[in-house]
């Protein structure tokens, strides 16, 4: 079987981001929403504005994003728009908080033992004729790491959505579900997105920079105690997220075993299985370095 190839570079500036795109050889067309974390206020490890503003320009992006489920700075429409403008997004492009309007209910194709019936996401993404998700890979509290996978489900998923998939079908249960449970409904919701924008239209690429076991929703993440590794990007999530799983193992950089912990006390890569399970994507991979 073909494996996904898997486009590299150690060098993180905009113009690697520019030249990692153009190597997929997949352009995006039409309306291009280009999901990424605005960051929690507190925070400072999301991807910056200058780095990203290029790669935005010349897809003529809007940046979108989802309110959160959790006490914070952007759990609500108001205070998220707040939280866009200080960290400088709206500077560089238009920008979208996508379920500022409610949700749009997505059905989940899978198998018998998915958790999911539906997905919520943003009611604005039927707005979109294709996205670029472009995540910021680091550590996670609750997921173990946070890379393409999940800025699809729960980057994309309304506040309410989030709810669900947290709550692996249920939100009054967001934060007391069983945990393998949580990370498979977001591989479920994954394919929900996929099968709703179609696969020619969805593309990610991950900044591994600024590695801290928190992610940027923690409004005062732990620092990073590894170096930076690069960009990488692909048209399968699946293998992208498995690259910089290993690509983290694999370091030569005694500072990985905080994340490494962090990743594997949650069985973060519970996601990356579920999700090739489900089709969204293979695990065998090719690292192609530009």
């Amino acid at each position: 079987m073909q494996k996904s190839i898997v486009y590299f570079t150690p060098e993180i500036t905009s113009d690697a981001l520019l030249r990692i795109y153009h190597a997929l050889a997949h352009p995006l067309s039409g309306k291009v929403a280009v999901k990424i974390s605005t960051g929690e206020p507190g925070g400072h490890n999301f991807l910056q504005p200058a780095l990203i503003a290029p790669l935005v320009d010349a897809l003529h992006g809007t940046i979108v994003e989802c309110n959160t489920a959790y006490e914070g700075r952007r759990n609500t429409t108001e205070e998220h728009w707040k939280a866009i403008r200080e960290h400088g997004f709206m500077d560089i492009a238009p920008c979208d908080i996508m379920d500022a309007d409610g949700d749009l209910e997505l059905p989940v194709i899978g198998d018998d033992r998915c958790h999911l019936t539906s997905n919520y996401v943003g009611a604005h993404l039927q707005q979109y004729d294709s996205m670029l998700l472009l995540n910021h890979f680091k550590g996670h509290v609750m997921g173990g790491f946070g890379g393409a996978l999940k800025n699809m489900s729960i980057g994309v998923a309304s506040a309410y959505g989030k709810a669900v998939i947290h709550g692996a079908g249920d939100p009054k249960e967001i934060w007391t579900a069983d945990h393998d449970s949580f990370l498979e409904s977001m591989a479920e919701a994954d394919r929900a997105v996929m099968d709703y924008m179609g696969r020619r239209n969805l593309l990610y690429i991950s900044v591994a920079n600024r590695l801290s076991i928190d992610c940027d929703c923690d409004s005062n993440p732990h620092e990073p105690e590894m170096a930076d590794l690069g960009i990488f990007a692909s048209v399968d999530p699946v293998a992208l997220d498995q690259a910089c799983y290993d690509a983290v193992k694999n370091a030569d950089d005694p500072g990985k075993a905080s994340l490494i912990e962090r990743m594997d006390s949650r069985n973060a890569i519970r996601i990356v299985e579920r999700a090739c399970e489900l089709g969204c994507g293979k695990r065998d991979y090719e690292l192609v370095r530009l």
